[in-house]
């Protein structure tokens, strides 16, 4: 995930204000007291608490989510809802419908792990070695389930709401969006709109930023495979050295977005990994690079494939070496749609107050399968403050902050309850 520097941000908050488009969805003050407020959550913070410090000390990885999915779906019966386990494998998905209104809407909340040994020191930490929450999908699921658990006691709202708790997120392709879309996910719980949430170490908590259109990275993975000439170290004239090549490679793989990719746009190549040989008298047979390629438009996209693969193979070929690339295409760039990011916007300035509300974040290059589902159905992928100073994500001290469980809680609670107006 990218991170911006501190005066950055604390630009963005005082210009975000200059530069909104007109709203969407009109709203009053009179109207705006109907709604969820940051103090109906207050007295679920201990609950709340408990849940999230329960999830982060039971990390579970992609597909693997079976305790964090049970106690989802437990707590979601408790409070009423229809609950659908095993979507998509280890997704949960709970619905609540009130009154006769038409419309409906989706809210996502992730709920994987990643393979990270934890260095928090909490009191809550990770009990599986090698596992931990170290990028805050434990607060987003409790988040959702606080907002859940509001809903229910106030259904303050006529529709159908399809709360959707993800398994899978982090793994790349193969993810838990595409596996929940490809089991009907929206043929089953139909979605007028869908809306996510991500936390975002660097800024204030409670603050909320917002970006229209394309806001998040598409991710590609490529593993290029260099085959040489093993030998001795002392007779390199009679092998065909593949460190050398990769050597050579890595620097002209930099060309690529300086003097292919128009500077208006962004993308980004990074190496990764590069594995070779063994022992320090020994020329290898091979070589391998793993690269991470991002980028925000669909002809950039194609572009810095077909660049890759061009250059990768006549620069390999160059050195006598021959070359296989196995070329992944990961998740797609994110696109927020206008109309609801405008809404979510609005809710949000309603909700904290202008002051604490970003309009026109800047682009970020990590990616997120929450971008398949943006795809389908109109929406919108907002991000929320996790605090000044505090550790990045996947890093294997950082923690969520529980400050934001029942600010993101009545935020949830408040979108819902203004996109099905009674």
């Amino acid at each position: 995930m990218s991170e911006h520097a501190p005066e950055l941000i604390e630009s963005l908050l005082a210009d975000s204000h200059a530069t909104r488009p007109a709203a969407s969805f009109a709203s009053t003050t009179s109207r705006a007291s109907r709604f969820c407020e940051l103090a109906d959550t207050v007295d679920s913070r201990a609950e709340l608490e408990a849940i999230r410090h329960s999830i982060h000390q039971h990390p579970e990885l992609a597909f693997d989510e079976v305790r964090t999915a049970e106690l989802v779906a437990t707590e979601l019966e408790g409070w009423g809802y229809a609950v659908t386990r095993g979507v998509g494998g280890t997704g949960v998905v709970g619905t609540l419908c009130q009154g006769d209104g038409p419309r409906s809407i989706g809210v996502r909340a992730d709920m994987d792990a990643l393979p990270i040994h934890e260095r928090t020191g909490l009191a809550y930490a990770s009990i599986h070695a090698g596992k931990m929450h170290a990028c805050g999908h434990d607060g987003h699921t409790t988040v959702l389930l606080g907002a859940a658990r509001q809903l229910a006691r106030t259904r303050n709202f006529n529709g159908t709401v399809n709360l959707i708790f993800q398994p899978a997120e982090e793994i790349g392709a193969g993810g838990g969006a595409e596996r929940m879309l490809a089991d009907g996910l929206f043929e089953r719980f139909p979605c007028d709109a869908i809306f996510g949430l991500h936390n975002h170490p660097g800024v204030e908590a409670g603050t909320f930023m917002f970006r229209a259109g394309p806001f998040m990275a598409a991710c590609d993975t490529v593993a290029i495979t260099i085959r040489g000439k093993g030998g001795h170290a002392a007779r390199p004239h009679q092998s065909i050295d593949p460190i050398l090549v990769a050597g050579s490679l890595v620097m002209a793989l930099q060309s690529i977005v300086s003097r292919n990719i128009d500077p208006n746009e962004t993308a980004v190549v990074t190496i990764g990994t590069l594995h070779a040989g063994h022992v320090a008298n020994v020329i290898p047979e091979s070589a391998k690079l793993e690269l991470s390629v991002r980028s925000f438009s669909p002809d950039v996209r194609r572009t810095l494939e077909d660049r890759i693969r061009r250059l990768v193979t006549s620069h390999v070929e160059g050195y006598g070496a021959t070359v296989e690339i196995d070329y992944i295409r990961g998740y797609p760039v994110l696109i927020n749609s206008e109309r609801e990011t405008e809404f979510a916007r609005q809710v949000a300035e309603e909700l904290v107050g202008p002051d604490k509300v970003v309009a026109n974040f800047p682009l970020i290059a990590g990616s997120e399968d929450f971008a398949y589902f943006l795809q389908q159905r109109p929406g919108c992928f907002v991000r929320m403050g996790n605090g000044a100073g505090q550790p990045l994500l996947h890093n294997a001290g950082y923690d969520f902050n529980d400050e934001n469980l029942t600010v993101g809680a009545a935020y949830w609670a408040r979108l819902v309850e203004r996109y099905l107006e009674a």
